[in-house]
């Protein structure tokens, strides 16, 4: 049986999320720049660890802004179309950020 195309639609934030993912973004930067000095300082490993996880946690934070947008926009549309290929591929492509 053949497989489905994979049809990937681009769609832009919608520019609530786009500004509030761009500040967020800009501080996690500064945060990766506050390490690489800490680092540079030679400061104590565990308050550069914890510095880490500071920013993983705010990494997973704008990972699930996105995922939130991308279920109530791309994924809704594309699960809701009479296209059977659309709906698949939106399928495989949830499973496959799930596995991540």
């Amino acid at each position: 049986m053949k497989q489905p195309k994979k049809v990937r639609p681009r769609h832009a934030l919608a520019v609530d999320d786009k500004a509030a993912t761009v500040t967020r973004l800009k501080r996690i930067e500064g945060q990766v720049r506050g390490l690489q000095q800490m680092v540079d300082e030679e400061r104590y490993c565990a308050d550069v660890l914890d510095q880490i996880a500071s920013v993983q946690q705010a990494l997973r934070g704008v990972s699930r802004m996105l995922v939130k947008n991308h279920l109530r926009h791309c994924a809704a549309a594309a699960l809701g179309s009479d296209d059977h290929n659309k709906r698949a591929a939106m399928i495989n492509e949830l499973v496959e950020m799930i596995g991540r």
